[in-house]
């Protein structure tokens, strides 16, 4: 357990995330973000972007291989809803011998080391939370914690960013601290080779035909602007594979029959009917924005429009 003293508090640090994660196709994302976190002059200080996109398309395994490609540790911030300004920063914790003990958070504790900060799913918390941040993310460079009591400067090698999921399950981001998350890198579903060089990354074991499957399943998918991403297509074959490695009876059907029933079970009865679920998404789309137009057309503008008719 790592310590250090700052202003005579000590503190207990997080330990780096031990995760090897490496980053395959769309090595222009990858360069974008080391672009960012770089320096071109003595004065000069890094940004710290937002990853933005799909769940499950990969933006933390961007981070992290981002930090891993600079050589640093790096530290991983699971954001909720429920996350507190101390969360952030320290948090006391009541020891065995009945000692106050602060701990720094993941957070808090690459700005001590100099490592990579990745807050996850940022855009879950509140502003509260964020408020706490603001002097770490601009040209200041330190967060204080009112309940230790002391402010913590961050080190010069320090860097972060932050991953956003762009569905309705967040909270809206105030413009100031948007401003000090700059620039945005959206990432966008993978090309076929790219997609198919990650299928096989992740899973070596697999045989090429639930690959090819796989693929050919992400492909249409994403072609029809659903949400499906590379992490459901590796949770569809791995549940396929392991169908096949359980059941001696599931062994003598075809592959084909195995995906399909790992399809529906994993993402439900209507995943495989590609054209029919892109139809009820759009009819809900069509929905939503005719709700929209109802919620922001008042009685007055109503009835203002229904006298210039007559």
């Amino acid at each position: 357990m790592e310590k250090v003293k700052i202003d005579e508090i000590e503190l207990v640090l997080s330990h780096p995330d031990q995760q090897k994660r490496s980053w395959i196709g769309q090595e222009e994302l990858m360069e974008q973000i080391l672009a960012c976190w770089l320096t071109v002059a003595a004065d000069d200080l890094p940004l710290c972007p937002r990853l933005v996109g799909k769940p499950g398309m990969g933006k933390t395994t961007l981070a992290m291989a981002a930090g891993a490609r600079l050589g640093k540790p790096v530290y991983i911030y699971q954001c909720t809803m429920d996350t507190r300004p101390e969360d952030l920063i320290i948090t006391p914790v009541l020891s065995e011998s009945g000692k106050i003990q602060y701990h720094a958070s993941s957070l808090v504790t690459a700005a001590i080391k100099g490592g990579v900060a990745v807050l996850d799913e940022a855009n879950r918390m509140s502003e509260k939370s964020w408020a706490s941040l603001a002097p770490l993310l601009d040209h200041r460079r330190y967060v204080e914690s009112i309940v230790a009591g002391v402010k913590i400067q961050a080190h010069p090698d320090f860097r972060c960013c932050v991953t956003m999921n762009d569905d309705a399950s967040t909270y809206e981001i105030p413009d100031y601290i948007i401003s000090r998350l700059q620039p945005m890198i959206q990432l966008e579903f993978p090309e076929r080779e790219e997609e198919m060089a990650i299928l096989r990354y992740n899973l070596p074991f697999a045989p090429e035909e639930i690959l090819n499957l796989t693929l050919d399943f992400l492909q249409r998918s994403h072609e029809a602007r659903l949400d499906y991403s590379i992490r459901d297509g590796l949770s569809i074959a791995r549940y396929a594979l392991k169908i096949r490695a359980y059941s001696p009876k599931e062994r003598k059907r075809p592959w084909k029959d195995t995906f399909q029933k790992a399809v529906e079970q994993t993402l439900g009865k209507d995943a495989l009917d590609i054209k029919k679920r892109s139809s009820q998404i759009n009819r809900q789309n069509l929905t939503n924005l005719a709700f929209l137009e109802d919620f922001f057309t008042s009685e007055k503008d109503w009835m203002d429009g229904s006298e210039e008719n007559e």
